[in-house]
């Protein structure tokens, strides 16, 4: 189901009317307000929902009470809102504002509170030479060894970017969505003109695949894959490389690379490598002012967090066995 109030130029592509296109083929309801969409995902088994509002703009109290409404309408125990606003756009009054007059508690991300973003409007050579002296010469070997970067436009090239996907997850150790929901994404954001597929081969073989966003000007880094076969050929970094020209080319602005853990990550952080690999591009790292529980049951929404943390718990633990 969507409900649609009025037509907006949305400026993240995950309020894009395209992803809401998607979100309602993975059942969510999908309501668009005039400067934000909302999504209700149904809890199993029991009349309740949960709301979800990513990279939308600051909270108001006109916004609040629409939300309000809304949540009643769906039995929403909560919805979370994760603002797509710098903290140093954020004032003192306006974080007091939040946090007790709205009165949002601080919830658990989905987003990352960072990430990386890269601006476009240098010259190649601006930005080439900004780089971290090992990552100018992994693209360098990248290519001299012969690692091309192509455009992947049909389904069987979407289909070698899942098999690398699904062997990045099992070698990470991290947990995705499953096929037929990067199938359907990718199907409606492509159609979009959203999504792009680029992909690393050598000699035929796939090394790396990478899908992309482009939207209003800027360009996302949301999914990325690679095979664990010649990784001595650096074909992420050229990738990598290949995608800002790619951003360059087609006028975007800004490159985000969709998130990090933080500016100075552990070691023994699992995003660690991501981190240590984007920052080798010299990117800017911008911090977001969080993610936002606007809380409608307060007795379901402690249960729902007790019982949500374990089965993040059990999907990490899954993931580690397939």
């Amino acid at each position: 189901m969507m409900i649609v109030t009025k037509s907006v130029p949305f400026l993240h592509p995950l309020q894009s009317h395209a992803w809401g296109n998607f979100r309602k083929t993975q059942g969510q309801k999908v309501v668009r307000f005039d400067s934000f969409q909302v999504f209700f995902y149904s809890i199993p088994h029991l009349p309740y929902s949960i709301g979800y509002l990513p990279k939308g703009p600051l909270p108001t109290k006109s916004m609040i009470k629409k939300l309000k409404k809304m949540g009643k309408k769906y039995r929403a125990i909560f919805i979370k809102m994760e603002p797509n606003i710098k903290k140093t756009a954020l004032s003192s009054k306006q974080t007091h504002q939040l946090e007790n007059q709205f009165s949002l508690k601080k919830g658990r991300p989905l987003f990352t509170r960072y990430t990386l973003v890269l601006d476009l409007t240098k010259k190649e050579k601006e930005l080439i030479d900004s780089f971290h002296s090992k990552t100018r010469y992994n693209i360098r070997l990248a290519k001299r060894k012969g690692v091309k970067i192509i455009e992947g436009q049909s389904m069987k090239d979407f289909e070698q970017y899942w098999q690398l996907m699904k062997e990045t997850m099992k070698r990470q150790g991290f947990y995705a969505h499953d096929h037929s929901y990067h199938q359907k994404m990718w199907r409606i954001m492509r159609r979009a003109g959203i999504a792009h597929l680029l992909m690393a081969v050598y000699q035929k073989k796939v090394l790396a695949a990478w899908i992309l966003f482009k939207f209003k000007h800027v360009l996302y880094y949301p999914y990325g894959a690679s095979s664990s076969s010649h990784r001595n050929l650096m074909a992420s970094n050229l990738i990598m490389w290949e995608a800002i020209r790619f951003g360059k080319k087609n006028d975007c602005q800004k490159f985000d690379l969709w998130g990090t853990p933080g500016p100075n990550p552990k070691k023994s952080d699992p995003w660690y490598g991501f981190h240590h690999f984007k920052m080798g591009y010299n990117p800017k790292i911008v911090e977001f002012i969080g993610t936002y529980d606007l809380v409608l049951h307060p007795i379901l929404y402690l249960i729902y967090r007790l019982a949500n943390g374990v089965r993040w718990q059990f999907l990490r633990l899954k993931t580690n066995f397939h």
